[in-house]
């Protein structure tokens, strides 16, 4: 059975605080990440607020539920979950970041995080401070457009996931998220490693764990994808985006 990431208590440590800035520039995430339709000079001003971190272990968290906000985060290496412990003490996956997304979004609102977030491989994050960036983007329209196109595809993706679907359906669109946010990575979209264990997919998605593995195997019975522990390859596009009953990949 897959083990839960490993977690410390007491507050997060502020990775990005003392670290190094970082050229958005020369980032070979910069047509994925905020400063993606800045101009040059709009560029250098917007690498001031950006701070590196050191590399962050599996297990480690960079937000727990209850922190105060003051940062959000784009992910520059690695994987990450966001999740709660609902009712029951139990965990509730809420998403999965890769490199080039942004977190810290829910805690805009109430000024605190409601979620936590773990590294699930050895990762990395660009910090910035959010009035920092809000200040800013006041300044540059480009910018302000950028936060509400992500923030906007957050929440759509979050009601994608509450929608009324078969497993088969909620598997397969996991899927073919996953492939596209690869290949906007320049990875292969057919081709690529789960960083999150069954659990937390089961999580996510609201299934049992058993439900996951038995659909997987499904899929690949049916000549769809080729799962091998972690690595997964998509054989049959076209069926996949059948049962996700999406358009696009």
């Amino acid at each position: 059975m897959d083990k839960p990431a490993m977690s410390t208590e007491g507050p997060t440590r502020p990775y990005f605080l003392e670290r190094s800035q970082v050229a958005c520039s020369r980032c070979a995430l910069g047509s994925l990440c905020l400063p993606r339709k800045l101009d040059p000079e709009s560029t250098r001003q917007f690498e001031n607020i950006v701070n590196k971190s050191r590399p962050i272990q599996p297990g480690e968290h960079i937000y727990r539920a209850g922190d105060k906000f003051q940062s959000i985060a784009a992910v520059r290496a690695g994987c990450f979950k966001s999740y709660v412990i609902n009712k029951s003490g139990e965990e509730q996956v809420l998403g999965f970041y890769l490199p080039g997304e942004i977190i810290g979004f829910d805690a805009i609102h109430e000024k605190v995080h409601k979620a936590n977030v773990v590294a699930l491989d050895t990762s990395s994050i660009c910090g910035l401070h959010f009035d920092s960036v809000a200040e800013m983007s006041r300044q540059l329209p480009r910018l302000q457009d950028e936060l509400f196109r992500i923030m906007s595809s957050q929440i759509s993706e979050l009601e994608a996931n509450a929608a009324d679907l078969s497993a088969e359906e909620r598997i397969a669109r996991l899927l073919c998220s996953l492939a596209a946010r690869f290949a906007s990575r320049g990875y292969s979209s057919s081709e690529f490693n789960l960083s999150m264990s069954r659990r937390d997919i089961a999580s996510h998605l609201r299934l049992a764990t058993e439900t996951i593995s038995r659909v997987l195997a499904r899929f690949q019975g049916a000549g769809i994808i080729k799962v091998n522990r972690k690595k997964v390859n998509i054989l049959n596009v076209d069926k996949l985006k059948e049962l996700a009953r999406r358009d696009t990949y």
